[in-house]
């Protein structure tokens, strides 16, 4: 398998840089550099101009604004992206979402809804985990109850990433409680300004509040929203995930952090000489960087044989990429925390490390240590390191 890009690949990588680099607004392009959070309005302005583009849903069928791309360009543009960097685009919408109502949605819901996520004009959230069923997703207990042409919805959502700036939530609700706990799900779409819904913001340990509660009290949610059929949501369900594997490996991502750590080790001083100029520095980060590349080396063998899949199958070497991208988002978050040394101890709010004159240390050390701490859930959202490895054991490797 030859995984060298070929002459008009690389043309179009060209392109896509140089549209990313020119494009991005420079006060967002800063502040992710800087390694704080983008906010809602960032990531609508940057799906905005994508959409205008025409390049903000890349990954869908060119008839629901897709570019008509192969998985090799579809590929590069998300590296590229990443490494420009810019925000994702209205990230639950565009890659979770979007997909699902084009492959298992009626047609009333793709004309709905897909124009409005292509133009961030709706804002989606994830309504999977619950106390007692994360990794364990099938041990759900939200219920949905048939009530003439309306679903009853109770009970509650956990870990709801960004549901405090959404306005709709996709969700998985038990719906036959007697069947096996796989086979008595549904999954519906449900507007979060309905009548007893409550959302509760969390604070993380790093100052920002990521992660929401959401709570369903009687919420009357119409049975046209209901995607595909009755008690087949888990089938539905697992489609998301293994549509977020693929892209959860953020090679890109990684790649701009280490060079940001080799900038930032370039001036970074220890005694009389540069950080970087320290052998055993520079054996951590190379050893990184070979890891990196092993594993950009592993998605483009996933990227090439999607073609050969049967429509909406998902490579269970997916798995193997989300462990390897995990882990080494984690190993370049230790990075920067060896680079700024003892100012990795305070806590810095958003509001401080953003003033002109930061109190503690030099004003781009203040991120970085609410960022390793944020960086400790990775190894667990979107299925836990455990249960990709027993997806390999099962499915790669028949065991």
């Amino acid at each position: 398998m030859d995984l060298n890009f070929t002459a008009d690949e690389l043309a179009f990588r060209d392109e896509v840089r140089a549209f990313c680099r020119s494009a991005i607004p420079t006060d967002i392009r800063e502040k992710l550099i800087a390694g704080r959070h983008a906010n809602k309005d960032d990531k609508v302005r940057w799906t905005r101009i994508l959409a205008k583009k025409g390049w903000a849903v890349p990954h869908w069928p060119v008839e629901y604004g897709g570019t008509g791309w192969t998985p090799v360009q579809q590929y590069i543009f998300g590296e590229e992206v990443s490494q420009t960097p810019a925000p994702e685009p209205a990230g639950s919408g565009i890659n979770l979402v979007g997909p699902v109502i084009y492959n298992f949605g009626n047609e009333a819901q793709k004309k709905y809804f897909l124009p409005r996520i292509v133009n961030a004009e709706d804002w989606w959230c994830e309504g999977f985990s619950e106390p007692g069923a994360g990794s364990d997703l099938a041990s759900l207990k939200t219920r949905a109850v048939r009530n003439g042409d309306h679903y009853i919805v109770n009970g509650q959502k956990i870990w709801t990433t960004y549901a405090q700036w959404s306005n709709w939530i996709f969700c998985l609700v038990r719906t036959d409680p007697d069947a096996k706990k796989q086979q008595g799900i549904s999954f519906l779409l449900i507007d979060l300004n309905s009548p007893g819904v409550t959302v509760r913001p969390i604070q993380l340990f790093d100052g920002y509040p990521e992660v929401c509660e959401v709570f369903f009290d009687d919420v009357r949610v119409p049975i046209e929203n209901l995607v595909g059929e009755e008690n087949r949501g888990w089938g539905y369900a697992k489609f998301v995930l293994g549509n977020g594997r693929v892209t959860i490996a953020c090679v890109g991502l990684s790649r701009e952090r280490i060079r940001r750590i080799k900038e930032l080790a370039s001036c970074t001083r220890v005694g009389s000489e540069s950080l970087i100029g320290r052998a055993d520095f520079r054996k951590k980060v190379a050893a990184v960087e070979v890891q990196l590349k092993a594993l950009e080396m592993t998605q483009l063998r996933v990227v090439a044989n999607q073609s050969k899949r049967e429509k909406g199958a998902q490579d269970p070497a997916s798995s193997i990429l989300k462990i390897k991208g995990s882990e080494i988002q984690q190993a370049t978050s230790e990075l920067l925390m060896d680079l700024i040394g003892p100012y990795a101890l305070p806590y810095q709010s958003e509001e401080e490390f953003q003033r002109e004159d930061p109190s503690i240390g030099p004003d781009w050390a203040g991120p970085i240590a609410p960022a390793y701490f944020n960086g400790r859930k990775v190894p667990i959202y979107s299925g836990s390191d455990e249960i990709q490895k027993n997806i390999i054991a099962k499915v790669v490797l028949g065991l």
